[in-house]
């Protein structure tokens, strides 16, 4: 793994220099490792550190009132965690290990001092939040206003994207790495209507499915039966600051 995985996601969008790249590198100084199904941070607990994943997969989710879960996003290496905690006394959403991952954790503090120090850092940050916000409008949309073979469809491209951004080598095929009750709990959808709309998706020839791994075989099918809208792509920041 690199020195910082968030300076790797950060840099497919500008090209940090040497003292941002160290300044990041020091946020991941610490590593933890954490097990498959360990909450990493619990809603309506008190919360003061942030991390960036450096390897797995994990999720952040909410408990609504009848006991059910709803997964707000999943998340991936080189994503800062536990950001919508920087405001509030009490965890938001609770962050949980969807596979063993590698954590870093640091101070809030931590990350003050380093947009005190980079200023253009601290831009970046609002941008990685804004992309995070308005992904987390599309989710809504489409809770509201989609059908459920439209949701499946938007989250096996979201996936196959954010891995890809990650890890040059992933194509069309990806491991889902999820169970079809945790693709329900994104989605609003029971684990047999997930079943039954990816058996959909298979009988139209837009998916395969093997031993766990998904092979998109008609991307442009799938983007037409989602309306999906890749986020990370067509932004523009040359507004950003110069670095310090």
């Amino acid at each position: 793994m690199s020195g910082s995985c968030f300076a790797d996601v950060l840099n497919e969008l500008v090209d940090l220099t040497p003292a941002e790249q160290g300044a990041l590198e020091r946020l991941e100084e610490r590593q933890r490792h954490v097990r498959r199904g360990a909450i990493v941070q619990r809603e309506n607990e008190k919360c003061s550190e942030l991390f960036i994943l450096r390897k797995g997969l994990m999720m952040s989710y909410v408990l609504l009132d009848d006991g059910s879960r709803q997964i707000l996003r999943f998340l991936f290496p080189g994503d800062m965690l536990g950001m919508s905690s920087m405001i509030y006394r009490e965890a938001p959403e609770t962050l949980c290990a969807l596979s063993d991952c590698v954590i870093s954790p640091f101070d809030r503090s931590a990350l003050a001092e380093t947009m005190v120090s980079h200023p253009r850092l601290s831009a970046l940050v609002l941008v990685y939040s804004q992309v995070e916000r308005v992904s987390l409008t599309d989710r809504l949309a489409a809770l509201g206003r989609t059908s459920a073979k439209a949701r499946v469809a938007a989250l096996l491209l979201e996936l196959r994207n954010r891995l890809r951004a990650t890890d040059k080598s992933v194509s069309n095929a990806f491991l889902l790495g999820l169970t079809q009750e945790e693709v329900g709990d994104a989605t609003g959808l029971t684990a047999v209507h997930v079943n039954r709309m990816l058996r959909q998706l298979e009988e139209e020839g837009m998916i395969a499915r093997e031993a766990g791994k998904v092979t998109l075989l008609d991307e442009r099918g799938l983007l037409r039966a989602a309306n999906y809208v890749n986020r990370f792509e067509r932004l523009d920041l040359g507004w950003l600051p110069n670095p310090a």
